[in-house]
């Protein structure tokens, strides 16, 4: 087949979505496929005229024997291209209604997603919980949906702090969705404990970023967290190796490919069950509370920064639940298959 993924630039972006999208052309790259990448200036997901102007380049670009994949970050810039979408059998990717955004104009992006959406010849959703968000609050018919997961790659153990003290990692965009003023809140509680906070993620948000620093500072508790910003390979490696337990406050996550990879390192998590990321770590290696209560994510959280033994025995349990992910080797072939239903 010939594709063209269609996504806000950088594509070099670090994040889950963008992480996903990466090994997916890889991926169909290395089936024999042939897809070009077309990055979409200006503003998503809500679109200035810069990318609307961008989403129109793009697709005057496209020859009409290519099929374009639109990253749902980007496809509301396509609103008023969406008859020239549907004519070109576009296929829409979507991690996460963009709608879901907090500090967004939630309002304005449903309104963009529910006339779209529906109407697309097939969506493609990284997550079944994604997947049935769609068909109950977007209307989509759930005959063109599909569902590939995003994969996970095998990664050695955590070997975890070597001074009692409980090591905490958060990873996620510095951005209101992944609730890091909830975590900050809940460990503010959690004083009479000794532990430390470190918060991998780019400030993608920078008024919501620099908020979250005077927010530690105001709990007294800046002393004990790092900010450490965007890490990838050995950096982000050696995070997730020192770390004793993973933490993520999110509101909601399309599926949760920190937590996968946190689970993927034998890590123990304490999560609050915003969107799939309840349903990719098991229960006997979580602790979970509701997105945006501090105060349920903190008791949840005191016996396990406390209790070394049960940190150890769910960290048993999320090693075990990591033979079981997806890989990404299989990614691919099901993402081609289910571009072929359209192509």
């Amino acid at each position: 087949m010939k594709i063209a993924l269609l996504v806000p630039a950088p594509f070099e972006t670090l994040s889950g979505g963008y992480l996903y999208d990466q090994r997916m052309v890889a991926g169909l790259r290395a089936l024999g496929h042939d897809v070009e990448v077309l990055e979409l200036a200006g503003r998503h997901p809500l679109p200035d005229p810069a990318a609307e102007a961008a989403a129109r380049a793009a697709l005057e670009r496209l020859g009409p024997e290519r099929l374009p994949v639109v990253d749902g970050l980007g496809l509301p810039a396509f609103r008023p291209l969406l008859g020239e979408l549907i004519a070109r059998r576009a296929v829409g990717l979507i991690h996460h209604p963009t709608a879901l955004e907090r500090g967004l104009d939630a309002e304005r992006l449903r309104a963009i997603e529910a006339a779209m959406l529906p109407r697309l010849p097939r969506l493609i959703a990284t997550s079944r919980l994604t997947a049935e968000r769609l068909a109950k609050d977007f209307a989509v018919d759930p005959d063109r949906i599909g569902v590939v997961e995003p994969g996970t790659d095998p990664a050695p153990r955590a070997r975890g702090s070597a001074d009692g003290v409980c090591r905490i990692l958060s990873v996620g965009a510095l951005v209101p969705r992944k609730g890091h003023d909830v975590l900050l809140r809940a460990l503010a509680r959690l004083t009479d404990l000794d532990w430390r906070l470190t918060i991998v993620g780019a400030a993608r948000d920078p008024v919501h970023a620099d908020g979250l620093q005077a927010l530690a500072e105001e709990l007294g508790i800046a002393q004990r967290v790092t900010f450490a910003g965007e890490l990838s390979g050995p950096a982000l490696a050696a995070a997730y190796d020192t770390a004793d337990l993973f933490a993520l406050a999110t509101y909601w996550e399309g599926y949760g490919m920190a937590a996968a990879e946190a689970l993927a390192r034998g890590l123990p998590c304490a999560i609050t069950a915003g969107g799939a990321i309840a349903e990719v770590v098991p229960k006997e290696a979580c602790v979970l509370s509701p997105p945006g209560d501090a105060a349920s994510l903190s008791r949840a959280m005191r016996r396990v920064i406390f209790d070394s033994a049960l940190r150890a025995r769910m960290a048993d349990a999320a090693w075990a639940a990591a033979q079981r992910l997806p890989r990404w080797e299989d990614r691919a072939a099901l993402f081609a298959a289910e571009l072929e239903r359209v192509a």
